[in-house]
């Protein structure tokens, strides 16, 4: 009877432990856990700086919200030049730079052909949901890598939707990706938001709806009054300077400005330059989470939101001008309606948001001026470059564009009349290192051998693209800038381009942290890969930011 006991309980303890190695404690019915919808925000032309700028005057559901409920990336930079706004966006949602997604700019030129093309535009698709036009013939095919959506929907078998939404046709093109559900943008001639036939052959019955209301005209006729007392503006210079540009229509640079007076029915340009602008995108975007019924899927939803309004008041009016910020005191608003938005029909914690910035704005160099900081008045290199060609090489128009850090070559010159490129190249870069404000010079042929201290080399060598920038990159003494110049400008490696804010909030993410850790915006898709489980996309360079997980 002992015997036969022991070996039961012998057979038992051997089957259990078979079963312990054949089968995991883990149930193939479960769900992967994941956040029902993930929103990647960007604001345009915001500076590191507006989060603490304005910070005493915001709300406590916006950008506090964000940063108390979430976590912030204190230190982190842009690793390419130029800083521009379809670079940024291109960079922040494939997790590469322009030497690998291919969007070097705003306007690409193709250095085998000569052709300059906006860096969205694409002849084979044409408009949807307005008449036929240029703006409308826009469609990711110029990018070369994918993006975060992309992989979302290779990760879901194509069950996941993934849409971008932004004023700019860039701002939404390249970050929603090559496979994504839809983009929209606003057309400045109708007051409609639009697409292109690479995504849909007509819009949608509610986006038609939502174009009926005409919501354009209602806020340009509401006029841009200041949302507090002029005199509560303690963080701008006087509401009427010489460096401040005028928007459309506009005869002073002042508030309360008038746009009820100026806007025409085909001509909305100033929905971009008013903070009307930013509310319009907010009241699409609520309008496509319902309608699209964004979270309520088995499978993570995607939105990508750029706020354009932003960039267009910052190159207008300048970083210290009470446009800026009385702009970034209403987008606190916006922001923290979007949230209320995504915690009513997401719930609170089902939905994953980050924020961040394509780029950021310098101070305009007559305002810096005035108050006794160094600039530098920039003067064109371009027709000088190209007279000193002509007496060396008796060829004329061998430099097409001087700009971004760039020099672009006629390559079709240079064929016809059988020069020696690298001829060309030792001659503008001997030119430009004699600048009194060029400060390095690279050719990107001999870029082992340049003396550049290696963060600033890092970000000329990112942001080359053999076929689609210049051979020549240059690096420019700090706020070197025309001394003609209005509003603020930006494509520069220094700081005030180049620091752009990091927010996390939601599921996943840790409450209320932040990290000094030095990060750069090719870390943001990657991260976000990683919190969703998900391959990065097939460009990546970037590192996963694990301090941000909760």
């Amino acid at each position: 009877m002992l015997f036969n006991r022991n070996l039961i309980f012998l057979l038992l303890l051997l089957t259990t432990l078979n079963n312990s190695f054949a089968s995991p404690n883990i149930s193939y019915n479960d769900k992967l856990p994941r956040p029902k919808l993930v929103v990647g925000i960007v604001v345009d032309q915001m500076r590191w700086d507006y989060l603490y700028r304005y910070y005493e005057r915001y709300g406590s559901k916006g950008f506090k919200r964000l940063l108390n409920e979430g976590f912030s990336n204190e230190n982190t930079y842009i690793n390419h030049i130029p800083t521009v706004t379809g670079a940024g966006h291109a960079t922040i949602f494939t997790g590469t730079v322009p030497a690998i997604h291919g969007i070097t700019g705003n306007t690409i030129t193709f250095n085998s052909t000569g052709e300059t093309v906006n860096c969205v535009e694409d002849l084979n698709v044409q408009s949807v949901g307005v008449p036929p036009s240029k703006y409308g013939q826009r469609s990711p095919f110029n990018l070369m890598v994918s993006t975060i959506g992309d992989e979302l929907k290779l990760a879901t078998n194509f069950r996941s939707k993934v849409i971008g939404v932004s004023l700019k046709d860039r701002a939404a093109i390249l970050p929603a990706g090559h496979s994504a559900d839809a983009a929209y943008w606003f057309d400045k001639v109708s007051g409609n938001w639009m697409t292109s036939t690479y995504y849909m052959e007509s819009l949608p019955k509610w986006a038609v709806e939502f174009n009926n209301e005409n919501l354009a005209e209602k806020y340009l006729k509401k006029d841009w009054h200041t949302l507090y007392k002029i005199d509560a503006y303690k963080q701008s210079s006087a509401d009427k300077t010489p460096w401040e540009g005028l928007l459309r229509g506009q005869k002073e640079a002042v508030l309360p400005a008038k746009t009820s007076e100026w806007y025409k029915k085909d001509d909305y340009t100033n929905i971009y330059s008013t903070p009307f602008g930013n509310s319009i995108t907010l009241d699409f975007v609520k309008e496509v989470i319902k309608k699209e019924k964004l979270g309520k899927g088995d499978d993570t939803d995607f939105l990508a939101v750029s706020f354009s309004s932003t960039d267009a008041i910052g190159h207008i009016f300048g970083v210290n001008s009470v446009e800026v910020e009385d702009t970034y005191l209403r987008l606190d608003k916006d922001i923290a309606e979007l949230l209320s938005y995504l915690d009513r029909t997401q719930g609170k914690d089902n939905y994953t948001v980050f924020l961040t910035a394509d780029h950021g704005g310098n101070h305009n160099v007559r305002f810096l001026n005035q108050n006794k900081i160094k600039t530098h008045p920039l003067k064109s290199y371009k027709e000088e470059m190209n007279t000193m060609l002509m007496e060396k090489l008796k060829v004329d128009n061998i430099i097409t564009f001087v700009g971004y850090s760039q020099v672009k070559f006629n390559y079709k010159v240079i064929r016809e009349n059988n020069l020696v490129e690298q001829d060309i190249r030792d001659l503008c870069v001997d030119y430009l290192r004699r600048q009194e404000d060029v400060v390095f010079v690279m050719d990107l042929n001999k870029a082992g051998d340049a003396a550049i201290p290696e963060e600033v080399k890092i970000r000329m060598i990112n942001g080359h693209h053999p076929e689609r920038a210049g051979g020549i990159q240059y690096i420019l003494n700090p706020n070197a800038k025309s001394l003609k110049s209005r509003g603020s400008a930006h494509s520069d490696w220094n700081a005030y381009d180049s620091k752009i804010p990091l927010l996390w909030m939601g599921w996943g993410i840790k409450k209320g942290g932040r990290s000094m850790k030095q990060a750069h915006m090719i870390d943001i898709a990657p991260t976000v890969s990683s919190l969703l489980r998900i391959q990065p996309p097939n460009g990546n360079i970037g590192k996963a930011l694990e301090e941000v997980f909760e």
